[in-house]
């Protein structure tokens, strides 16, 4: 069979309708060393470890603590992960504004560049073969190289079509222009009121524990850990790491997200603790965003399949007014 699953037909990556073209699309391509994106985080991570260990204090520490958990929780999570690139919930434009900018400081990319890398991963591995470089494939440490220091060059990449709230929106635009130079602005404040240690510690230190954390939790949330969920036919099936669900804000169901990629929620089952949706939760009940949506609000996907055993959905949400769950073939 040589078409593309449906839930690919409406992706904002979009290849050739005959499935072969769109595999070799994400498929052929080699890896090359990036020097711009190397150098930043090489030079985040040296101002981390050395200078990070000879300004260390116990505020310097906390604040490098209080500032990831912010950008981590506000920024990637609900920011750019759930709003921005998934438009889970709907917010007002100043507060989507302003969790993309906390997004920003993690480190990783401006908003557009971020919606583009993750979108033709995203495509690519649910297709049914791609590039060991968007599939995590490769050993330990060849991926870390790959993803902290290289680039994937394409052969013949596939068309990336982001909608004109985000590809035409002038604050993206200059987000994405001058991510890097945002750091800046905090670097100073944070050396006015705490000298050095703190900029190592609140700008150095997290941008490394923000970049490097991200590589981490996805090279084990495509290759180890549980799955609920199976989405057949493609390349790469996403994985549950259960004991990092507090340190990513409930980013590590990754297997339900690879189920249900439009949900709000991301921690689907009982023990799943999900701090980016309490947070939603809370923001919900003062009025801030609404237009949460769970999974029964997504299109039914043909490839989607549970494995048993059945987990024990969370407890429904009185604040929806709906069942998180329905039953799957």
């Amino acid at each position: 069979m040589n078409a593309l699953p449906e839930s690919l037909r409406s992706h904002r990556v979009q290849s050739q309708a005959d499935r072969l073209d769109s595999i070799r699309s994400v498929s052929d391509g080699r890896v090359i060393w990036e020097p711009v994106r190397s150098l930043w985080f090489s030079a985040m991570a040296l101002g981390a470890v050395v200078g990070g260990i000879a300004t260390f204090s116990w505020p310097a520490f906390a604040l490098f603590v209080v500032s990831t958990a912010t950008v981590l929780l506000l920024g990637h999570s609900l920011g750019m992960h759930r709003k921005l690139i998934h438009n889970s919930f709907a917010c007002p434009k100043w507060l989507e504004y302003l969790l993309v900018y906390c997004g920003v400081q993690v480190g990783l990319a401006g908003p557009i560049g971020l919606v583009r890398s993750h979108d033709l991963r995203d495509y690519a591995q649910r297709l049914p073969d791609c590039h060991d470089y968007l599939a995590h494939r490769q050993p330990f440490v060849i991926d870390a190289w790959w993803q902290l220091h290289c680039e994937l060059r394409l052969s013949a990449p596939p068309r990336i079509e982001i909608e004109a709230r985000i590809a035409d929106d002038r604050y993206y635009r200059f987000l994405q222009r001058t991510w890097m130079w945002q750091h800046l602005p905090w670097a100073l404040a944070f050396y006015a009121i705490g000298g050095w240690g703190w900029v190592f510690w609140g700008v150095c230190a997290r941008v490394t524990a923000g970049v490097f954390g991200h590589w981490l939790v996805g090279y084990f949330a495509h290759n180890h850990g549980g799955m609920h969920h199976e989405v057949r036919g493609a390349a790469v099936q996403g994985r549950n790491v259960r004991f990092m669900s507090l340190l990513t804000m409930g980013e590590c169901w990754h297997n339900n997200h690879h189920a249900f990629p439009g949900s709000a929620r991301l921690g689907l089952y009982a023990g799943e603790w999900d701090p980016g949706w309490w947070f939603l939760r809370a923001c919900a009940r003062i009025g801030l965003v609404w237009r949460l949506r769970l999974p029964e609000d997504l299109p039914p996907r043909e490839e989607l399949h549970r494995l048993e055993p059945t987990p024990t959905p969370a407890r429904p949400v009185a604040l929806l007014a709906a069942p998180l769950h329905r039953t799957l073939p």
